[in-house]
């Protein structure tokens, strides 16, 4: 049953940042090519946040759960051309990583709505495969994302190659930790570094994550990708 799984991640997570000493994260649960009436059980548990990935995937579930109120998450590739159906579907984009996004997502937010919480995604372990800028280009993307009036600097986001060694993960998300210390040192509104998955989020949680992002602890298996 969902709920009792969820029960059993915030149970997890509570546990792992007590033992670590850190405030406990908040959950975003991975709802990507889940079905709208999964996404309903998990809200009616309690469940607010939801991460998706593909930009015309989740205008279908938001247009069926539009009256449940919740907060979606864009995490997967932004692609240009999709950058003004983001800015206006979602309350958190996670996964900005160029330059150009930044004035694409600003001038789209709707006047009547808050600021467009962004992410900066860092492909922090360099991966050929793997979206995100370069750590060294953080900073210059962060002010460009502070100085837009319809945007709100919100941290970091990362996803670290998925080494088997769980313990060189930590080594990653230590430089994160590092980075993201230094983007809130500039940017005081910067109060969230994402990171961890199902299977790591204990190590990221120790390191300092402040949400976490889980799907198959959460779901179960992922079904079959939606169409995009």
């Amino acid at each position: 049953m969902l709920p009792d799984a969820l029960h059993e991640v915030l149970q997890k997570l509570e546990n792992a940042a007590r033992s670590a000493g850190r405030p406990t994260p908040r959950l975003l649960a991975v709802s990507k090519t889940q079905a709208e009436n999964s996404v309903a059980e998990l809200a009616a548990a309690g469940q607010r946040a939801f991460g998706e990935n593909y930009v015309q995937e989740a205008l279908a579930k938001q247009r069926k759960l539009n009256a449940l109120g919740l907060e979606w998450h864009l995490i997967g590739h932004l692609q240009s051309n999709k950058a003004a159906l983001a800015a206006e579907a979602f309350d958190w984009v996670q996964t900005l990583d160029r330059a150009k996004l930044v004035p694409l997502l600003g001038k789209s937010r709707p006047a009547g709505r808050p600021p467009l919480n962004v992410l900066v995604q860092v492909n922090v372990d360099d991966e050929a495969s793997k979206h995100g800028c370069a750590p060294e280009q953080v900073p210059a993307l962060a002010e460009a994302v502070a100085a837009q009036p319809g945007l709100v600097l919100r941290g970091l986001m990362a996803i670290p190659a998925p080494l088997p060694d769980l313990e060189r993960r930590r080594v990653a998300f230590r430089r994160m930790k590092t980075l993201f210390d230094r983007t809130a040192a500039l940017h005081p509104q910067a109060d969230t570094l994402s990171m961890g998955m199902s299977e790591d989020y204990s190590i990221a949680i120790e390191e300092g994550a402040t949400m976490v992002r889980v799907g198959t602890a959460l779901f179960g298996s992922r079904p079959k990708k939606m169409e995009s």
